[in-house]
């Protein structure tokens, strides 16, 4: 007999007022479109301006984390072993942080929505935990931008692109 090894039943980020702005579920415990929308609808009176990280709520064990304007959420059943979903919050929230280079908003969440659902995808599949380094998510699913790299680690061509870029763009003022 096999162990069951999902552990993650939702992926969720609400905004302040209660919008999903996010939402990602591994299983069928919320069959339709409205129980999850009622789920979330209730994750957010409960959690919304409270000091608790990780509550009880509807029969699941929920953690999540507010950054700004949104609140992130990681849902597992009432078993669940709560070091592992709030290991999870925490790489999924470091990762987004890292995509979005640490202004984790609702705004900056929708312009980059199509690297973070990656990175999601990238260490949850089905439910089950695949990855808790954000550092490697996020060198797998966002491409690092050239003039994030220090200066020591570029390439001759890679140093004269970004002198180029950098004259163009005083000309250009």
């Amino acid at each position: 007999m096999f162990a069951d090894l999902t552990s993650i039943k939702a992926l969720i980020i609400l905004d302040n007022n209660g919008e999903r702005v996010l939402s990602k579920y591994y299983d069928d415990h919320f069959p339709t479109l409205k129980d999850k929308q009622d789920f979330e609808a209730n994750l957010f009176k409960k959690t919304y301006q409270t000091d608790f990280e990780i509550i009880a709520c509807q029969g699941l064990t929920v953690c999540y984390k507010s950054s700004v304007d949104i609140l992130f959420y990681v849902v597992g059943s009432s078993e669940e072993n709560e070091l592992i979903l709030v290991n999870t919050l925490t790489t999924f929230f470091d990762t987004v942080s890292i995509i979005l280079r640490k202004n984790v908003e609702k705004k900056a969440v929708f312009d980059k929505m199509d690297y973070i659902i990656l990175a999601a995808d990238e260490f949850i599949e089905g439910g089950v935990l695949m990855e808790n380094e954000s550092e490697n998510i996020t060198s797998r699913v966002y491409p690092k931008p050239e003039q994030d790299i220090p200066l020591s680690e570029q390439t001759m061509t890679q140093v004269l692109q970004n002198a180029r870029e950098g004259f163009k763009w005083t000309l250009l003022r």
